[in-house]
């Protein structure tokens, strides 16, 4: 019998987009695809690693979308609800303003038994700044060791694959061919964020089952952004 594959990174924050939770409507939460990816999630934490995650909201509603239609992002406000088994919800608060207790340790007050971390619901609780840039902001605040960026597509692209059939995969990029390149891996604010702390992104595909554990014992899994 072989042994595991150790693993390579032992802290992470996982960002899912908010379209995974929507399965192929596109709009709203399937509640298969939450099972899914709550499996998904437990087999992570089984394996040992100390792990946050962040959801986003673009199956609700898209802050470029909705002030194109009229309207004010400085006055809408979208809430975050994690009621997992194995989530903890926290505000943007937890992390940064209650001193009492430390990000970085995940044990559960009220029970004493670690938990998955979901460290960001509200995303940063300000305007024009998406949930990415909340996703980066708690994991260098739990020093983690890398962010997983969950999307429908296997990695990044030289283009949108769904829209440009002929888009060329791209395994490995920096930060700053990132931003140069405009190739809306996450906003600009978010992926400075990590260029600064020197804080790697995997970019993978959430519907390949065990994506995210194998990417996390440095397999070869969609696409990873680093410095040059």
């Amino acid at each position: 019998m072989t042994e595991s594959k150790a693993l390579k990174y032992g802290r992470a924050v996982v960002k899912l987009s908010g379209e995974s939770l929507a399965g192929d409507r596109g709009f709203g939460i399937e509640p298969p695809v939450i099972e899914g990816l709550t499996r998904e999630i437990e087999k992570v934490y089984a394996a040992g690693v100390r792990l946050g995650v962040v959801v986003g909201g673009g199956n609700i509603v898209r802050g470029t979308v909705a002030s194109s239609q009229g309207m004010d992002r400085g006055e809408r406000r979208l809430h975050g609800d994690a009621r997992h088994r194995h989530q903890r919800p926290r505000t943007p608060g937890y992390a940064g303003a209650q001193r009492d207790r430390d990000p970085r340790d995940e044990r559960d007050p009220h029970g004493g038994a670690r938990r998955a971390l979901h460290p960001a619901p509200g995303g940063t609780g300000n305007p024009y700044f998406s949930t990415d840039t909340a996703a980066v902001l708690r994991a260098i605040e739990i020093e983690a060791d890398v962010i997983l960026k969950a999307t429908k597509v296997d990695g990044v692209y030289t283009a949108d694959p769904e829209t440009h059939p002929d888009a060329e995969f791209i395994p490995r990029i920096s930060y700053l061919e990132v931003m140069t390149r405009e190739l809306g891996v996450m906003d600009a604010a978010a992926v400075s964020l990590c260029k600064e702390n020197d804080l790697p992104v995997i970019v993978l595909n959430i519907r390949r089952p065990g994506a995210i554990l194998s990417a996390l014992k440095g397999d070869q899994i969609g696409t990873i952004v680093e410095k040059a």
